[in-house]
């Protein structure tokens, strides 16, 4: 009796931690403990649905902490491995494995590479971009679209599908619409099978300012929706990142058959995802990155015709997405893998160029309020422990 009661009193001080509010007050928060998710598929879902992976450092490169670029191959895998037995697709090397920010061609071709041969059954679509070409030494749209072949054809080699992700270099030298008309024309016919479209917004890059050749994103918006309607053959879908339901829901309705939409609104999901009578998104999101078990859960309540039981799943995930998202938004990665390491996916929280050290402190406690609330913890007196360390570099 004796020994049970010591166990559970230490469960009961385990699940309790001092968290400082914003002046650094601390307050004691007990957690919920929530978290009782499957690891495993429960059936096929009734939306196409990618999670942006996300990928885990080497923490013992010999680089500088701000220029660390090596990867753990063994842990990035096995988070992949995960997404894909819950019935996710993975969308790779995309900005959620900080391409472009820590993780340059040459590495996300190898992740690449290592992704479609350790999953070859996996549903895998990889990013294809412009990023082996500086902006600052582009010199024509020719270059552009040189840079895009050259990344085509490796992925294709590799026998990969490819998204193709919006370029910074053709954002600088772009003089027109017509340039990003016949770039993506080009760039298109040298595909060999239909490509997801990836329209990503200033706020995640502002060096994406003014894509499509328009500032105002009613412009942009037509000149996209014609561009597809020119190659609709050769396009499978479009992800579209701009936070803003209504345009998505706006241009949703009018795509062309077969052309479907994909939301990247990761502060709306659950309505788009969802849909209505005239229709409905699939999903490629980086916050379906941490969220995949909830992601999963609610994706096969939807799937046998429960739409209040999906909503019940996923609504409750929002306020997190939004911190996550908040600005900087293009901060996120940080969001993201602070839980892979929270729960347990990583055995430390190291990213590629330092890039771990891009949010304060408030920013991680909210986050890891938020987190248990929506029960996304599958460990939570290890995500406790990991807290209470992270804690501890801030003098708490």
């Amino acid at each position: 009796m004796h020994n049970r009661y010591s166990l559970q009193s230490r469960r009961s001080l385990n699940m309790e931690i001092h968290l400082p509010d914003r002046e650094g007050r601390l307050a004691p928060y007990r957690l919920k403990g929530l978290g009782s998710l499957s690891h495993r598929s429960t059936g096929p879902f009734n939306r196409r649905v990618f999670a942006a992976a996300h990928v885990v450092a080497d923490p013992f490169a010999q680089d500088e902490p701000s220029h660390i670029s090596r990867i753990d191959w063994n842990a990035t895998i096995a988070y992949r491995r995960h997404l894909s037995e819950l019935g996710l697709g993975i969308a790779e090397a995309m900005d959620t494995a900080q391409r472009g920010s820590g993780l340059d061609w040459p590495s996300a071709l190898e992740l690449i590479r290592q992704t479609r041969q350790e999953l070859p059954d996996a549903l895998v679509f990889s990013g294809c971009g412009t990023d082996q070409l500086e902006p600052s030494d582009t010199r024509s749209i020719d270059d552009v679209s040189r840079a895009y072949d050259t990344q085509i054809a490796a992925i294709q080699k590799l026998g990969g599908r490819i998204i193709l992700m919006a370029s910074r270099a053709l954002a600088k030298v772009a003089r027109s619409p017509d340039d990003y008309a016949r770039v993506y024309r080009g760039t298109l016919a040298n595909c060999d099978a239909p490509v997801i479209l990836h329209w990503l917004g200033d706020m995640f890059d502002p060096a994406l300012k003014g894509y499509w050749g328009a500032d105002r994103v009613d412009e942009a918006l037509e000149m996209c929706l014609a561009i597809i309607g020119e190659n609709a053959a050769r396009i499978e879908g479009i992800k579209i990142s701009l936070l803003d339901k209504d345009i998505e829901i706006r241009m949703r309705r009018r795509l062309p058959a077969g052309v479907q939409m994909l939301t990247g609104d990761d502060f709306n999901y659950p309505e788009l995802i969802e849909g209505d009578e005239r229709g409905h998104s699939g999903a490629l999101l980086g916050v379906f990155d941490p969220l995949a078990s909830i992601a999963a859960e609610a994706l096969s309540r939807l799937a046998s015709g429960d739409g209040k039981g999906f909503r019940a799943a996923l609504d409750p995930t929002v306020p997190l997405a939004r911190l996550l998202f908040s600005e900087p938004t293009r901060h996120y990665k940080t969001g993201v893998v602070f839980l892979a390491w929270l729960n347990g996916f990583q055995d430390h929280f190291v990213m590629l160029g330092g890039a771990q050290s891009m949010r304060p402190l408030p920013y991680f406690v909210n986050a890891f309020r938020l987190a248990d609330g929506c029960g996304l913890f599958r460990d939570p007196e290890r995500a406790v422990h990991r807290m209470r360390a992270l804690l501890s570099i801030y003098g708490i």
